[in-house]
């Protein structure tokens, strides 16, 4: 069954996260797309020996770039500026996260590619917008997206150090909210018959992440507080620990709902009539006291036991607080299909899903990440040049090819 992007051809000229992870969950959606790298390649290629010294694999590169074709072509030269417009001229959608001003330079800019292709949709991911002072300064998503926004500093309680952002965290989101954008300008190109630029920034994209307490700040100028567990003045959304050590979350949000199921949970439902509990309000008053009735409880069983404690009061949401193993193991996850089999050799390699299922066209997982130059001859040669043109590029070092 094809993808529902099936026959959408796309150039991407991405580096490290974001460009390609927006072409990259494209791909997943079945579009053909060509990643075209320098021949020294894209930098995220460093991710293996950066994280894992020198492994066999590189699955930080492989997450954002499965199911592409790979070229490596120096932009720089003459003919490698000129096989690179031949494939834009006929594609689709060019994706890139390149500076505005090297695109420029380059002549890969919106302006020089729109008059060659009037159909071509020109998506562009910076990382502070288009214009304004810092409209050309190098973001990545620990700076544009984590930082900048403020949302670092509303995730660190008073006293805390700032923690940092896990790797690609930023990038990831605004790249599936860019599959999404470049697929809106898709079906608007199909009405009006006219290609367009499309763009975000990772501080756009940030800034919508917190906008929950920055409208908040917008309208009511405070936003709520930032607290750690002992301040929480609603104890029925807090974190708590068990009887071997392992954390969960209680999302009691709705206090008057909520709170009677949480004390049911623990054993203790005569709390709910206490009249230092009985309303929100008094909860709010006497968090303390409750916060530490409730630390006391929840540390005399296991995970185990409070799982199936749980599960008898329905109305009383919760969660786990996993490790990176304990989701990678999580029965829920397969079932919501986060995890796939991607076509490795006469084998497949386990990966990370991208977040969108498509029930009508679900399309499937074709390979993985192309190694540097893999199908530059097979591309090139689509694209209506000869081996003998092909390999005065290679000579000349426009191109870089697998042999």
């Amino acid at each position: 069954m094809p993808g529902p992007l099936e026959g959408v051809k796309v150039v991407e000229l991405g580096v490290w996260v974001a460009g390609p992870a927006a072409a990259g969950v494209m791909a997943d959606w079945g579009a053909d797309v060509v990643k075209i790298e320098p021949v020294s390649g894209d930098p995220a290629r460093s991710f293996q020996f950066m994280y894992g010294g020198n492994p066999p694999d590189n699955p930080v590169f492989e997450l954002d770039n499965r199911n592409k074709r790979g070229i490596a072509v120096d932009i720089t030269t003459d003919a490698g500026r000129e096989a690179a417009y031949r494939l834009i001229d006929e594609a689709d959608v060019f994706v890139t996260n390149v500076r505005a001003a090297a695109l420029q330079r380059s002549g890969f800019d919106y302006a020089t590619l729109a008059p060659r292709n009037p159909r071509l949709i020109y998506g562009l991911i910076t990382g502070y917008g288009l214009t304004g002072p810092d409209a050309d300064r190098p973001g990545f998503d620990i700076s544009a997206f984590w930082a900048r926004t403020g949302m670092a500093h509303m995730m660190t309680p008073n006293g805390n150090t700032i923690p940092t952002l896990r790797g690609g965290m930023g990038d990831h989101s605004t790249g599936v909210t860019f599959a999404g954008a470049i697929s809106a300008a898709l079906f608007s190109r199909e009405r009006t018959g006219q290609g367009q630029m499309v763009t975000s920034s990772l501080l756009r994209q940030g800034v919508y992440t917190i906008g929950f307490d920055l409208n908040m700040v917008l309208s009511w100028g405070r936003h709520p507080p930032i607290n750690n567990r002992f301040e929480a003045r609603n104890p029925s959304v807090n974190t708590y620990q068990s009887s071997d050590g392992k954390w969960f979350f209680v999302v009691g949000v709705e206090g008057d709902r909520h709170w009677p199921p949480l004390a049911r949970v623990v054993g203790r439902p005569e709390l709910v009539d206490d009249p230092r509990f009985d309303s929100m309000r008094n909860r709010a008053i006497n968090f303390e006291e409750l916060r530490q009735i409730l630390d006391d409880a929840f540390a005399t069983r296991t995970m185990a036991e409070w799982e199936a404690a749980f599960a008898d009061e329905p109305d009383m949401f919760w969660s786990p607080i996993h490790a990176a193993e304990d989701i990678l193991n999580d029965e829920q996850l397969h079932h919501a299909g986060g995890l796939v089999e991607v076509p490795n050799g006469d084998g497949t390699t386990r990966m990370i899903a991208s977040p969108v299922d498509f029930h009508g066209t679900p399309g499937a997982q074709r390979s993985i990440a192309p190694k540097l130059g893999e199908h530059t001859r097979e591309v090139l040669r689509e694209a209506g040049f000869d081996d003998d043109q092909i390999r005065e590029m290679i000579e000349a070092g426009a191109v870089r090819v697998i042999d």
